[in-house]
């Protein structure tokens, strides 16, 4: 039985990796699946909002992204389509193929540290994200060496680059049964498309052919938290998303995340990003401003 959403690269001819670049005129059609993959991927998104799910970790990114995804790191993608002017690149490459050079040359260990703390997931903001973005996209203009050393470059930069954030902390316990990762799999693709749903442990645990007992036990020791805890994560961050791209009023917003009260929403919005919804939104539009 294989893997479900195992996706196989293939390296470009003469390269040590994939190179990609897409816009509203070649969207990347592999852009919500849940899926994993043994290459290292490095997204960049020079413009635009979407969401982050990358292992357990969820977020939003407002003003484009920058991103490396580490081996076997399960995740989605990043954009639901371009618009004018947005542009998606992406790099992906075996995590071996310095294998041999990394221990014989000094310069290249501090880009095998970035590839361990990868497999976290890792946001890079600031100067450095649009700098690497244009020197990826200028990827596809080198010859076959200026562009490996380019390549080579931007790892380093990467590797020593102080501002950045890893997305879990506490690492993300990746499944190797084909049956469990495929649970897994089930799981959050049911809370993507039914999160403004009621949801029931009891349906939920079905739907894996679980008791509900069971089904809490897998997922925590999947994911280090509550099936209960990442649902609510998931609302809120959906929520910090209608926050900051529309005017709808709180209690609008409340509903249209997949919370039935507003005492439970506040409290929850609360206990997740240490704000109210009203000064979330303050902070959000208070920022664009500046």
């Amino acid at each position: 039985m294989l893997r479900p959403d195992f996706e196989t690269i293939s390296p470009d001819t003469g390269h040590s990796y994939k190179y990609a670049h897409f816009d509203i005129n070649a969207p990347n059609t592999n852009k919500i699946k849940w899926h994993y993959h043994p290459e290292v991927e490095l997204v960049y998104i020079n413009s635009g909002v979407g969401k982050r799910q990358v292992g357990t970790h969820l977020s939003n990114y407002q003003d484009g992204d920058l991103i490396m995804v580490g081996s076997y790191l399960p995740h989605t993608g990043f954009t639901k389509g371009l618009e004018e002017n947005q542009k998606e690149i992406v790099i992906q490459f075996k995590p071996d193929i310095f294998e041999t050079a990394f221990q014989n040359m000094e310069e290249l260990k501090v880009i095998n540290q970035l590839l361990e703390l990868s497999k976290k997931g890792i946001v890079f903001s600031g100067p450095i994200k649009d700098d690497i973005g244009l020197r990826m996209e200028g990827l596809q203009y080198e010859t076959q060496i200026d562009g490996f050393l380019t390549f080579i470059k931007i790892l380093y930069d990467l590797a020593k680059e102080r501002d950045k954030q890893i997305l879990n902390a506490e690492g993300y316990a990746f499944i190797s049964s084909p049956s469990e990762n495929k649970r897994l799999k089930t799981i959050f693709n049911y809370i993507r498309d039914h999160f403004m749903e009621p949801i029931a442990l009891e349906d939920i645990s079905d739907r894996v052919y679980m008791t509900p007992q069971s089904f809490c036990r897998f997922f925590k020791k999947s994911t280090h938290k509550t099936f209960t805890s990442f649902l609510n994560e998931y609302r809120i961050n959906h929520a910090t998303k209608l926050l900051s791209e529309t005017d709808d009023d709180i209690k609008t917003i409340c509903y249209q995340s997949g919370f039935n009260n507003l005492s439970n929403f506040f409290r929850n919005f609360r206990r997740i990003t240490q704000h109210t919804p009203n000064a979330y939104r303050d902070q959000i539009l208070g920022s664009s401003k500046d």
